[in-house]
């Protein structure tokens, strides 16, 4: 990065801080610190929009586009289905008990303990989260400054804690409204100069990337094995968005600001209508960056600590064997530019299918003579494109985006995680009658306390496939039983909070158990069914338990 791109990142990040602090320097209360319903229903979509699109959205999904074609966009698919069943049944609810937090409404349905015990999940996930939040970013500023990774770690997630701190909400929403400005228009340039770039015009490289098999956003197989199709995306991906949006308090919380819930269902119709456009956008700029670089000599993998292989034997005889395919395919590609006939095609599926192969084993020497340097390269396709291909100015603005949005998504995740400690835990349990001042600075280092925590997963955090399936992994693992014991509340009157306490106790475990049986291969089983077998066997459980409790009178 030259002087200019450091002059417009810096500028950007300062701007956003400075504002927010600025604008939130009013706050004198807990309740406008946690959560004042004021903002009108596009500053409540757009701050929906800016918590769910994170850095890892920016960073990862790109990379996922490049290796998998424009699938991933199927995974979104249920998310208006979802917002429309939760203005419908969900919202009215939460505005009618004018609550600050999703688990307030659980204690009046259930008691205390499921109150609690649901709080507690989502602190544990959302903690998580935040980290991975925290962490992707840090590659980046890590890869970009031959920074240590622990240490970028710690400085992003300071600087979103610090100004989260001292705005709560406020500050949230506020930067989010800059946040989202600047990541459409560093997005909308980063995909023009994709394209003037191209050494083929557009109509020639939607042609080819469909050909190599990246221009492929639904699958109608019926596959549970398959992580990415339409039913896994309507049945798994609608549980898991209902789940997100309906119970989750980092969102919750977002349109619980609106002024009313007429604000607050536009908020999320907003969402509903336009991130599947956006996702796909970026996805899309995913697959030009893929045809870009069938005429660019790329690294045979994108993670630049891989380099430190250079001298070894067995990856040089793999790196000159990937140079040689480099130039067959760039000959044929020249061929296939005057001939679009299937032979060429099909000659370059072959070579391409080579390198494919090639880029597997270099991964698995990677993980053999080097397993301290992650060779899942996914996460580092896009910021290698924009490091060495965009203009400066540019890069320094991409870079910008980036971590904009993991300022948003980070900021958002730590003043939900407070808000839900502070009310659902501390204040219920412990503190029900202290001043108002001390629940502000009670909120206020519960912020610090989680901003802490997310920086400690950030530092201990790895890699997984790829960081935007690592989001929704944790997740996965926790909304369907959350999602489960609100559906009980709202669905099932006769069950009690006994039967759904105990029901979280068991099947919580049993999700868990689930994914690492797929994980050890023991079973086969994508993430995404998770969600919607955590809620039904939440419901099931919770409906058998009921019927012992009663019998044996309990």
């Amino acid at each position: 990065m030259k002087t200019l791109d450091w002059a417009v990142l810096i500028f950007v990040l300062l701007f956003i801080v400075i504002y927010g602090i600025y604008k939130s320097k009013k706050v004198k209360t807990s309740e406008s610190f946690l959560g004042g319903k004021t903002n009108p229903w596009w500053m409540v979509g757009l701050s929906i929009m800016a918590t769910q699109a994170s850095a890892i959205t920016f960073l990862s999904t790109p990379g996922q586009a490049y290796h998998d074609g424009l699938g991933f966009v199927q995974f979104y698919f249920g998310l208006p289905l979802a917002m429309v069943i939760l203005c419908v049944w969900v919202l009215p609810k939460f505005f009618k008990m004018n609550v600050l937090t999703a688990y307030e409404y659980l204690e009046k349905r259930f008691g205390l303990s499921t109150r609690i015990l649901t709080a507690i999940l989502f602190l544990i996930q959302r903690g998580l989260a935040a980290g991975i939040t925290i962490f992707a970013p840090a590659i980046i500023l890590s890869t970009i400054l031959g920074w240590n990774l622990i240490l970028t770690n710690i400085v992003i997630g300071s600087l979103v804690t610090i100004y989260t701190l001292v705005g709560g909400t406020e500050a949230v929403s506020q930067t989010q409204k800059q946040q989202m400005i600047v990541i459409f228009i560093g997005m909308f340039l980063a995909f023009f100069l994709i394209v003037d770039k191209l050494p083929l015009d557009l109509n020639d490289a939607l042609l080819y990337s469909g050909s190599m098999g990246k221009i492929n956003p639904v699958s109608f197989e019926f596959d549970i094995n398959s992580r990415y199709n339409i039913w896994s995306a309507f049945l798994g991906g609608t549980f898991l968005f209902l789940s997100y949006f309906g119970t989750d308090q980092s969102q919750v919380q977002r349109y619980l600001t609106g002024k009313s819930l007429k604000e607050a269902r536009l908020g999320l119709l907003f969402n509903g209508l336009f991130k599947i456009p956006m996702q796909f956008f970026i996805l899309f700029i995913g697959v030009m960056v893929f045809v870009f670089f069938q005429f660019e000599k790329t690294p045979l993998n994108f993670n630049p600590l891989s380099n430190q292989l250079q001298n070894n034997t067995e990856y040089q005889a793999l790196n000159t064997e990937f140079d040689q395919l480099h130039e067959a395919k760039k000959q044929k590609i020249a061929v296939w530019k005057t001939d679009h006939s299937p032979v060429v095609m099909s000659e370059l599926k072959e070579l391409q299918a080579k390198e494919v192969v090639l880029r597997q084993d270099v991964k698995k020497l990677i993980n053999k003579v080097a397993p301290d340097i992650e060779s899942n390269d996914k996460d580092y396709v896009f910021i290698y494109y924009i490091l060495n291909y965009l203009p400066t100015g540019i890069i320094g603005l991409l870079i910008a985006v980036i971590l904009s949005a993991a300022m948003s998504s980070t900021s958002s995740e730590l003043n939900a995680l407070a808000t839900t400690t502070v009310v659902d835990i501390y204040k219920r349990n412990f503190a029900p009658d202290i001043s108002e001042k001390k629940y502000l600075n009670a909120s206020r280092l519960f912020t610090l306390m989680w901003g802490m925590i997310a920086i400690f997963f950030a530092v201990n955090a790895s890699l997984f496939e790829n960081l935007i399936q690592a989001v929704n992994i944790i997740g996965s693992l926790f909304y369907g039983v959350i999602l489960g014991v609100f559906a009980i509340a709202f669905l099932f009157p006769k069950i009690g909070g006994k039967a759904t306490m105990w029901s979280i106790v068991i099947v919580e475990p049993i999700i868990i158990l689930l994914y690492f049986l797929d994980v050890k291969e023991i079973i086969q089983l994508e993430f995404l069914w998770l969600n919607p077998i955590g809620c039904l066997l939440m419901i099931a459980s919770a409906s058998l338990l009921e019927g012992m409790f009663k019998n044996v009178r309990i």
